[in-house]
């Protein structure tokens, strides 16, 4: 018979992302998510990239706001996600906690890498040097036509850096997006953004056990 395990010891922690273009509808599930955990008695993190940290915070500012070369808003984006990885989520795990972060570094491929047209490899690389193995057990991707997102967006609030692209952005975005959900079948879910917020809900919601 195996040993029983200590009681003081913390459960695994586990690392949950939320991707999708701007309009998708994925931060408004965000919360919903976290209320659940916290239901089944586990300490959740809810943060955001960029962002997550006061330093990444303030590059979020920049990325979202001021005018820069592609390249240098994708070394902001790292910066930012080194500084997050280390200082919040990494802390995170080892106490056990849910992490449920809006956006990772799939966003880089889908909007620096497909919507932008930087390099691929360049970006692997730098998840490489960044984030190493550390990846989400799960992650969620709000999927929605570029053309309905944009109506959401513009009814919702003014645009941002990214959100004052054109559909033709998007639709690279959505497509960068389907293909990293096609790299890795295993840890993608795949959400359709136009149903109702209650069944989408009843999605995450089957969802959630697996894990």
């Amino acid at each position: 018979m195996s040993p029983t395990p200590p009681r003081d010891v913390p459960p695994r922690g586990l690392f949950i992302s939320f991707e999708g273009i701007d309009g998708a509808g994925k931060s408004s599930h965000v919360d919903w998510m976290a209320q659940r955990w916290r239901e089944l008695g586990r300490e959740v993190i809810v943060t955001r990239e960029p962002g997550g940290t006061p330093l990444g915070e303030r590059l979020r500012e920049l990325v979202l706001h001021e005018p820069m070369d592609e390249h240098t808003e994708l070394l902001l984006v790292a910066a930012a996600r080194n500084e997050h990885l280390r200082a919040c989520i990494l802390p995170a795990l080892a106490r056990g906690c849910v992490v449920i972060c809006d956006r990772y570094t799939d966003s880089t491929y889908a909007y620096q890498g497909y919507g932008r047209g930087l390099s691929l490899d360049w970006i692997a690389a730098l998840e490489r040097e960044v984030v190493g193995a550390h990846r989400p057990d799960r992650t969620y991707l709000f999927d929605l036509p570029a053309e309905v997102a944009a109506r959401r967006r513009a009814a919702a609030r003014a645009a941002d850096r990214f959100e004052a692209q054109d559909v033709t952005f998007f639709e690279r975005v959505r497509a960068g997006y389907r293909a990293r959900q096609l790299a890795e079948p295993e840890r993608f879910v795949r959400l359709g953004g136009e149903a109702r917020r209650a069944a989408v809900g009843a999605e995450l919601a089957m969802a959630i056990q697996p894990l």
